[in-house]
């Protein structure tokens, strides 16, 4: 998280936030240390060297040993050079001296150059970068191991002032979980409320749903002093210096990702489409039980289509359903799917498949896959009816309440059979697939296991009231 912001907001409600508001203490030791750490000097190489990589410059040095190479660093802290293999040509190494004695690495380009994970555009980059992590995980390895038994992320008190002002905003728009910064008059320099704020007010709300999330963290550059918001202290490096979750924004250490609970709070802002999203996250973006697509589409479909003939087995026309589709990730809850533009139901009950078609984890999630193929094996009835019970049990609270929504539903569509001719087989037929998908993409997998996913869709369609 940066420690401060360019954007600001002005009003009066703004200089009264800013008068309460406590930021965190950011701790500022290992911020100090990189400040410390070595710089990069380059040793040029006085000549010209033949067959140089056209990659490398003139800290390339040609053949030479380890010794040479040891010798023309000179033990000057931070001296580093490019040199070829003598055992091995064609590969390269970087020599650098770091605490009194020179390191040896192999490197490697493919386009970036790299020792590891980490990927540079230059190797004064590189060697900048190694030269802080080293100099910090010397001088502060047992505080490294030690960040994340106090975390903020745990304690933070800072946010309380916030909670019910920030909660009041949040419950005024369902639609958007906002952000806001503070200014106040005696500091210039503007202070975002970070997420931990945010999470804070969204757990407080009573209107939210509180669905467990993991955070979707993904290795990230920060640009700019970056603090994470699990342990407060600053992260170090000049890329990759940690990672933020996609879906809300936390910025933490990699290794302090590994701790932050599955508390994930998406921003409406990071979610870019409706379709292809994950559910969860989904519903906890919107602030709500189900997702948006399923009740707007159900509410049309038994608004105006139960007697249809065929229901959901019939198909819409495929561009029309990618309408409806790119209208939802467009437009989101204020989607317009009337009669008016959409007479046909079949293309209201394509696009609702094609939601569940389209979701990264099905609702019937792969964890549970397994178990309720197996439960449908059961011979016995009210076994086979227990034991899909107790699977439903290990499904996601999402993922459950809009399977549940959805067979209350299907039941609806089976009773107008007479004029729909859709009964619970038919549409075990036709979820069965939709609604869940084996692990391993195996098309035998999914032909040996079609009939048992459409008798589960069927039992928990007959069963809706028992079951759920």
């Amino acid at each position: 998280m940066a420690a401060s912001s360019n954007s600001s907001l002005s009003g009066s409600s703004v200089s009264s936030d800013a008068e309460e508001y406590q930021p965190p203490i950011w701790k500022s030791y290992l911020y100090q240390l990189q400040q410390e750490a070595p710089r990069p000097k380059r040793i040029i190489c006085p000549g010209e060297v033949e067959n140089r990589p056209k990659y490398y410059g003139r800290e390339f040095h040609g053949i030479i040993s380890r010794e040479q190479a040891d010798e023309l660093l000179g033990g000057v802290e931070g001296a580093y050079i490019l040199r070829e293999s003598q055992r091995q040509p064609g590969c390269y190494t970087l020599a650098l001296r770091f605490g009194n004695q020179t390191l040896n690495y192999r490197l490697f380009y493919d386009g970036k150059h790299f020792v590891g994970e980490k990927r540079f555009e230059s190797i004064h980059d590189l060697v900048t970068d190694g030269l802080i992590t080293l100099y910090i995980e010397t001088k502060a390895s047992e505080y490294i191991s030690k960040m994340t038994t106090n975390p903020i992320y745990e304690h933070i008190g800072y946010a309380t002032l916030l909670r019910e002002k920030v909660s009041r905003r949040l419950s005024r728009s369902k639609n958007e979980a906002r952000k806001a910064s503070v200014t106040s008059e005696e500091h210039p320099t503007v202070e975002k409320i970070s997420s931990l704020v945010r999470r804070a007010a969204l757990t407080h709300n009573d209107n939210h749903f509180n669905y467990e999330k993991t955070h979707n963290f993904k290795v990230h550059t920060f640009r700019g002093p970056h603090w994470c918001e699990y342990c407060a202290n600053f992260m170090w490096g000049l890329i990759a210096q940690g990672v933020r979750c996609s879906d809300c924004g936390l910025n933490v250490h990699k290794q302090c990702s590994k701790h932050v609970p599955n508390d994930c709070q998406p921003d409406l802002k990071r979610i870019k489409k409706v379709y292809c999203c994950d559910l969860t996250t989904l519903v906890k973006a919107h602030n709500a039980q189900r997702p948006m697509v399923v009740d707007i589409c159900i509410r049309e479909i038994e608004a105006r289509g139960l007697k249809s003939e065929g229901l959901y087995r019939v198909s819409g026309f495929t561009e029309h359903i990618e309408d409806v589709k790119m209208a939802f990730d467009r437009d989101g809850e204020k989607v317009d799917i009337s009669a008016n533009l959409y007479p046909d139901i079949n293309i209201i009950t394509g696009a609702l498949k094609l939601y569940f078609r389209d979701l990264p984890i099905p609702v019937i999630t792969y964890d549970t896959y397994s178990k309720f193929i197996e439960a449908a094996k059961i011979s016995s009835a009210d076994e086979r009816l227990e034991a899909v019970h107790e699977v439903l049990m290990l499904l996601p609270p999402a993922h459950y309440e809009t399977l549940r929504y959805l067979m209350i539903h299907l039941k609806k569509v089976t009773m107008n059979e007479k004029d729909n001719f859709m009964n619970a087989e038919n549409l075990g037929i036709v979820f069965g697939p939709t609604l869940m998908r084996p692990p391993e993409d195996s098309m035998l997998t999914t032909l040996h296991d079609m009939r048992y996913q459409k008798l589960i869709v069927q039992i928990l369609i007959e069963n809706e009231d028992v079951l759920f």
